[in-house]
């Protein structure tokens, strides 16, 4: 079935205006669906949850019941796993708050140096703890190009030893744009620990650069906290936090007020109110995300969004890598095969003897919050200019990136 991009723009106001959005890792466009339920609770039932009045048990319903409800489906999880959260930074912060009485001195946690929401919250756990950081880094695909880092399993394993507590590790990469095999990486890792007498570690994966491109699934994934930010998969300005049921009991304490009874609930990890219109918002990105396919299933969907997007990272790559733009010295970081292992996010240098800075053509350049990777990517970048991002999603067309590639021409020439 032929994807129908002009459908899937139709639910998006702001696209009439005929600019090319190229920045989607930082932030999609929310669809109408999203925003008329954000209008609807404000002007409609904006009060305070718990009461008994008819209105607050409207409201309580909308933001303690639907969203958890449709949230959950969006991991493959039980609504009572979902914290909200006005960021990823936010819930991975609270997470790792919560972890606190259960890590001890000499655990040993894995990260990747992706984005800082992801690691930086276990960095400072470790320094709270005295845990030991551990880093599984990316490593070339092509031995020609220094900078096509992908994240490989078996640099992992060797790791893992009798003391790994917490494995962090992102689903894709908002840098490098590699969809990483998370089921097969825990399998492995789980299999490497078991072996090595851990006694018990706990996976953190982080969606927010894969959950607008593919569906989630925690519980084939086999991970323990997973986390998601709606304002990159169409919704408002709100994250979502996955938490397994075991972990929810038995590793984290609370951290809300103390007079509350919320030691079993994931309730624990959410200190004060969330912003109630943005939670109820987020209700209507499923609606939308289902008008895209016939068949009214979100794999349906999912896969349809995967296939369109091919047919956009494919020009694009094929150009950066073009033996024209290997000699201006431009280099693709990630990997340079196009494939369903790899998301329209695109990144890219200019290196040799004329390299250029990043400029502003509708596109972002920086480190992009992955301080971390491309800090320690060799041979040296220039942190404060990192690297240059097109990070494309599904309402995004083909004409758009022919754009692109002519604005590209014009700054490489």
């Amino acid at each position: 079935m032929t994807f129908d991009v002009e459908k899937a723009r139709s639910h998006f106001p702001t696209l009439k205006s005929g600019f090319i959005f190229g920045d989607n890792a930082g932030g999609s466009q929310v669809a109408i669906e999203v925003a008329d339920r954000v209008y609807d609770y404000l002007l409609n039932t904006n009060v305070q949850l718990g009461a008994d009045y008819s209105i607050s048990v409207l409201s309580t319903d909308k933001v303690t019941v639907e969203a958890p409800k449709e949230a959950a489906k969006l991991f493959n999880a039980l609504p009572e796993e979902i914290i909200f959260g006005p960021s990823s930074s936010a819930n991975m912060e609270n997470l790792a708050r919560s972890l606190d009485d259960d890590i001890q001195a000499g655990d040993e946690f894995i990260l990747t140096g992706e984005h800082e929401a992801n690691n930086g919250p276990y960095k400072k756990l470790a320094a709270r703890r005295g845990a030991v950081i551990k880093y599984w880094r990316p490593s070339p695909t092509n031995p020609n190009n220094p900078y096509s880092v992908a994240l490989k399993t078996d640099e992992l394993l060797p790791l893992i030893t009798s003391r790994t507590r917490i494995i962090a590790f992102t689903a894709c990469s908002n840098i490098l744009g590699s969809v990483v095999p998370v089921k097969e990486v825990v399998k492995a890792a789980r299999h490497a620990a078991k072996e090595q007498g851990a006694k018990k570690v706990e996976i953190s994966v982080d969606c927010v650069a894969y959950a607008p491109h593919r569906l989630i699934d925690v519980e084939d994934w086999d991970v323990d906290f997973c986390v998601f930010s709606f304002y990159k998969v169409y919704g408002p300005h709100t994250s979502a936090l996955f938490v397994r049921q075991p972990a929810l009991h038995h590793s984290l304490k609370s951290i809300v007020h103390h007079f509350l009874k919320v030691d079993k609930v994931a309730g624990k990890l959410q200190p004060g109110g969330p912003g109630y219109e943005l939670v109820y918002g987020t209700t209507g990105v499923i609606p939308y995300l289902l008008s895209l396919t016939p068949e009214n299933d979100l794999k349906a969907t999912f896969n349809a969004i995967a296939a369109h997007e091919q047919a956009l990272v494919e020009p694009l790559l094929s150009f950066l890598t073009d033996p024209v733009q290997e000699a201006r010295g431009v280099r693709v970081v990630g990997e340079e095969k196009s494939g369903l292992t790899r998301v329209p996010t695109i990144s890219f240098l200019v290196v040799g003897e004329r390299p250029i800075k990043s400029k502003d053509i509708g596109i972002r350049y920086g480190h992009f919050y992955a301080h971390g990777l491309v800090d320690n990517l060799e041979p040296k970048v220039d942190i404060d200019d990192g690297v240059v991002r097109i990070s494309l999603v599904h309402y995004n067309t083909v004409e758009e990136v022919s754009t692109i590639i002519g604005i590209l021409k014009e700054v490489l020439a």
